[in-house]
C-alpha cells in the first residue's frame, strides 16, 4: 500500500483583482476541512492578497469576503508563505502584511512537494 500524503500546497500568482484569489482561499479552506495541512504560497501580484487592507478590497459572491477567507485560513492552521522577490518588488516589508505572514522563498514549498504534497495553482 502507497503511503498517504495529508499536505496541500496552493500556489497563487493572482491578486486583488481577480476571482481566482477568492477560489484559491476557498479551496485551501476545503483542504483543511478535510484534514490535510496546507500551505499557500503567493508569488507576482498575489503578494497584494496579504498586504494590510489589501483583501478588503475583494468579495466574489456567493463565495465569502476575501478577508474572511485568508483569515478562516490562517486561523485554523493554515500557513502563508510571500515570495520575497515579490514583495521587495512592491517595496512591502513584514510590516505591511498581515500578522502571521511568513516571507518565505519557494525552497519551502519544493520541501512540501518532496515529502509528497500535492500541488494546485490558482
Amino acid at each position: 500500500m502507497a503511503d498517504v500524503c495529508d499536505k496541500l500546497v496552493v500556489v497563487m500568482t493572482n491578486g486583488i483583482a481577480s476571482e481566482l484569489s477568492s477560489v484559491g482561499f476557498t479551496i485551501a479552506n476545503g483542504g483543511i476541512t478535510a484534514g490535510l495541512k496546507v500551505s499557500v504560497f503567493l508569488t507576482s501580484n498575489a503578494v497584494d492578497l496579504v498586504r494590510k487592507g489589501g483583501q478588503a478590497m475583494t468579495h466574489v459572491p456567493p463565495l465569502d469576503p476575501l478577508a474572511a477567507l485568508i483569515a478562516d485560513f490562517m486561523g485554523r492552521g493554515g500557513v502563508v508563505w510571500a515570495c520575497p522577490p515579490c514583495v521587495k518588488a512592491r517595496g512591502y516589508g513584514p510590516e505591511d502584511l498581515l500578522d502571521g505572514v511568513v516571507i518565505q522563498g519557494a525552497s519551502a514549498m519544493h520541501a512540501e512537494v518532496k515529502a509528497g504534497a500535492a500541488v494546485m495553482s490558482f
